[in-house]
């Protein structure tokens, strides 16, 4: 079936499931086995809502939509093709986003990859609800590069709350305030690490919606530009959070790479 031809919805799909006990119980196994990253999947999944949903069903009516589900792009084997970009200026979008990818170690399809071992081909109900999930899934570092929030673990928390308030995953905002919680318990800081958290919810509030865009128009124009024309306020909050985290000698990577599951 073609992509614009799937329902909005399939049938099966139960979306509605508000388990904020089993969350508790997912987040209580990643803080303690911080590499069992499987458990970010478990939260979101316990934490469901309808608000994404009718924001899904709202975007997918649009003309903007319907030409991207047209094209029917796999958006993680563009962005990998790292070779399609090197035209591009140094500071477009594109070339900072393949420096980004290249010094992380990064890939669009490891995180498809880890986001199967949660969910397998098998068990996807290919309807519009988890072409929208995925594109979430797949823009997560382009959300980093575009918003200047790194991998640390406050960036990562930071960023889910500027997510929340794109695309309003409960699950994505709790997992947000008990990491940005963990940050500081384990690094014992004064920084308003909860003030980059608010900060990083205002600036998602403030933009326009990032995943509703079409990326692969942005990608070639200049990174500055980019960002004004969506409204990406910078994370001045965030970024002096780091400058006391570095004085503090704090090198603790409590939640790493903990964005980039729950983005998925």
């Amino acid at each position: 079936m073609a992509l614009i031809d799937r329902p909005v919805v399939h049938p099966d799909r139960k979306v509605v499931g508000f388990r904020p006990v089993k969350a508790l119980r997912h987040f209580g196994k990643l803080v303690a086995d911080k590499e069992d990253t499987e458990q970010v999947f478990h939260i979101i999944d316990a934490l469901k809502g309808k608000k994404s949903l009718r924001q899904m069903e709202g975007f997918v009516a649009t003309s903007e939509a319907q030409t991207l589900l047209e094209r029917n792009e796999e958006l993680p084997a563009i962005l990998d093709d790292h070779a399609r970009w090197t035209e591009c200026a140094p500071n477009s979008l594109a070339r900072n986003y393949v420096r980004f990818m290249e010094r992380e170690g990064l890939t669009a399809a490891g995180l498809v990859e880890e986001s199967r071992k949660f969910k397998p081909e098998s068990e996807l109900f290919h309807d519009l609800y988890e072409w929208y999930v995925e594109r979430l899934r797949d823009t997560h570092d382009l959300f980093h590069v575009l918003t200047g929030y790194g991998r640390d673990p406050l960036g990562e928390v930071s960023l889910l709350g500027f997510s929340y308030e794109q695309n309003h995953s409960p699950g994505v905002l709790f997992i947000a305030y008990m990491g940005t919680r963990q940050v500081r318990k384990e690094s014992g800081t004064n920084a308003p690490v909860f003030e980059a958290l608010r900060e990083g919810r205002k600036l998602g509030r403030e933009a326009k919606k990032l995943a509703h865009q079409d990326l692969m128009a942005l990608m070639p124009r200049d990174i500055d530009e980019v960002r004004a024309e969506l409204n990406l306020g910078e994370p001045r909050i965030y970024k002096e959070c780091l400058r006391q985290l570095e004085a503090e000698n704090y090198e603790g990577l409590v939640v790493e790479g903990v964005g980039e599951k729950a983005a998925a």
